[in-house]
C-alpha cells in the first residue's frame, strides 16, 4: 500500500486517465478526492472505498478555493483537466487560444497556488501535471494551440519545481502519447470518416496501438508515492515510442 496515509486531489477524474488514476491511488491506500465538472461522471465512484467526490470547474478560481479549503492536508495534486484543439496556426482563433490556455495552463496555476499552503504546512507534497508528448517534446501536425499550451505546462512545472525543491515539494509532469479515452473518441467521431481517423491515430504510435488509461496510471502512482522522492521538475513521457 504505497499511498497509505496520503490524501490526493484529482481534477477531471470522471473518466479516462483521471478516473484510472483515482482508482489506482485509492487501491494503494490513498484517500482520494475525485473532482470533475460533470457530476454525473462522479456517480460511478459511489460505494468505492477511499474515494470522495466534488463537482469542480477548474476555470473558476473561487470554486477551486472552496473545494481545497474544505480539505485538510493535501499530499498529492494531479492536474488532469485539459482539452485538445484541432488545427494549425492559420485555423486557430483567439477564442480557442484563450480557452486552451485557461483550461490547460491557468487551471493548473490556480490549483497549485491553492494547495501549496497545505503542502508547505505538512512539510512536503507531490504535484503532478498533465502535459503531453505534443508540445515541448514533439511537434504534431494540426495541434498548434494544444502543443503550445502543453509546452507551457512543462515550463510551469519546472518553475514550480525550482521554487520549492528545497521545501519538500516535488512538481513533475506526465507526457502521454495517444490514449484511448472517451474524449479521444469524441474527437474521432467529429471527423468526416471516424474509422479512418482512428486508423490515423493508431498509425502515429510506433507500437501500433493506442494506450489505455490504465497504462498511464502507474506513472501517476510512482510520482504520488515516496518512491519518486528524488524526482522533481521532470517530464515523464509515456508515449509508446513516439519520441524515440
Amino acid at each position: 500500500m504505497r499511498l497509505t496515509g496520503k490524501t490526493a486531489l484529482v481534477t477531471a477524474a470522471g473518466q479516462g486517465i483521471g478516473r484510472a488514476s483515482v482508482l489506482a491511488m485509492a487501491a494503494e491506500g490513498a484517500q482520494v478526492v475525485a473532482t470533475d465538472l460533470n457530476p454525473a461522471l462522479l456517480a460511478s465512484y459511489v460505494g468505492i472505498a477511499n474515494i470522495t467526490t466534488a463537482t469542480l470547474d477548474v476555470m473558476d478560481k473561487a470554486a477551486i478555493h472552496s473545494v481545497v479549503g474544505g480539505l485538510k492536508g493535501i499530499d498529492v495534486l494531479f492536474n488532469c483537466a485539459g482539452f485538445v484543439h484541432n488545427g494549425g496556426i492559420m485555423q486557430a482563433t483567439d477564442e480557442e487560444w484563450d480557452f486552451a490556455f485557461n483550461l490547460n495552463v491557468r487551471s493548473q496555476f490556480w490549483m497549485i497556488q491553492a494547495v501549496l499552503p497545505q503542502m508547505l504546512a505538512k512539510g512536503g507534497g507531490s504535484i503532478i501535471n498533465m502535459a503531453s508528448v505534443c508540445g515541448s517534446l514533439k511537434g504534431l501536425p494540426n495541434r498548434f494551440i494544444y502543443g503550445a499550451s502543453k509546452a507551457a505546462v512543462v515550463g510551469l512545472t519546472k518553475s514550480v519545481a525550482a521554487d520549492y525543491v528545497g521545501k519538500g515539494i516535488r512538481c513533475n509532469a506526465i507526457a502521454p502519447g495517444t490514449v484511448d479515452t472517451p474524449s479521444l473518441q469524441d474527437r474521432i467521431d467529429a471527423y468526416p470518416d471516424p474509422v479512418q481517423a482512428r486508423k490515423d491515430f493508431v498509425a502515429r504510435q510506433p507500437m501500433g496501438r493506442l494506450a489505455q488509461a490504465g497504462e498511464i496510471a502507474p506513472i501517476v502512482l510512482y510520482l504520488a508515492s515516496d518512491e519518486s522522492i528524488f524526482a522533481s521538475g521532470q517530464v515523464f513521457a509515456v508515449d509508446g515510442g513516439m519520441t524515440i
